[in-house]
């Protein structure tokens, strides 16, 4: 099979994974794990299971001028990333992440811009503020909470800061891609991430009653750590080697439209007409500054 379309497929079935999640994960939190100790639970579980494949891929030295991008790549990647986003869907609901998240590909942009200098046209500077204004819009006027959403607004500013942070990840790590497997690179990375979110996730990693998890938050949880975790960061590395990091991005659309029929269909959410306009705001503001790269750039 081609290796662009095996590439699509890849970052097809990341995307559908992780519209799965937003409504899955939501589920475990914080009656079984809180989001912190989630994060712990999640790049533990990745860095043991790539180390555990990496004896079946290439041994690979890493050059000693990558470790600075690397560990970029774990602080954007595997910390910031991850903790602002469960922290963030601990406080808001399923459908308010995936519409927010989906601002990656304007993040990605605004970073290309400062770090490799591409330039902004009217036209995506334009599809740059509706974006934000949609995600705006989900902050400033959403309901304060709902039941299992403590504190929407805070959490759906959560959302934009792990937009910001997984594009600066994808910007970044694309360098490391073409140099490196995607296994070496995953199981530095997660060992990396592991290290960092250790202060900050132990406690609530601990207060977890393991022993005695109920069938529904332990199919949840493995979901989260073979599925969310290890499968889409594989999958997606996989990926750019062959497609631009603005391409993978533009890729995410696909996550509303499976988290919103997910979470309606389990009863874990519910449409409102702030969450259309805003969504309608932020689909037309990505799409004003993806659709032209998507043709052109592979």
């Amino acid at each position: 099979m081609d290796k662009r379309l095996l590439a699509i497929l890849a970052a097809i079935g990341a995307s559908a994974i992780y519209g799965l999640n937003h409504t899955i994960a939501k589920g475990v939190m914080p009656a079984h794990i809180e989001a912190f100790g989630f994060i712990m639970l999640r790049v533990l579980g990745a860095a043991i299971l790539f180390w555990l494949l990496s004896p079946f891929a290439p041994k690979e030295k890493i050059d000693k001028k990558d470790y600075p991008r690397m560990l970029g790549c774990a602080v954007f990647g595997m910390c910031i990333n991850m903790l602002f986003f469960f922290k963030g869907l601990s406080l808001s609901t399923p459908i308010n992440s995936s519409v927010i998240v989906t601002l990656s590909p304007v993040m990605v942009l605004i970073l290309a811009s400062f770090i490799l200098k591409e330039k902004i046209t009217l036209i995506k500077g334009i599809g740059i503020a509706l974006g934000l204004s949609g995600a705006l819009a989900l902050v400033l006027f959403s309901t304060d909470s709902v039941s299992n959403a403590p504190n929407i607004p805070l959490g759906n500013l959560m959302f934009i800061i792990n937009a910001f942070s997984y594009g600066f990840y994808l910007v970044i790590v694309k360098p490391l891609t073409k140099k490196y497997h995607a296994i070496t690179l995953m199981k530095w990375l997660f060992l990396m991430g592991v290290i960092l979110n250790l202060p900050v996730t132990y406690s609530e990693f601990t207060a977890v009653d393991w022993l005695n998890l109920p069938f529904d938050a332990i199919w949840r949880m493995a979901f989260v750590v073979a599925g969310t975790t290890f499968s889409t960061y594989l999958l997606n590395i996989y990926a750019l080697k062959q497609l631009s990091a603005s391409t993978i991005s533009v890729f995410i659309y696909l996550q509303p439209l499976i988290a919103i029929i997910y979470a309606i269909l389990v009863g874990a959410d519910q449409l409102t007409t702030i969450k259309v306009a805003a969504g309608v705001l932020v689909f037309v503001g990505v799409y004003l500054v993806s659709f032209k790269k998507t043709k052109t750039r592979a």
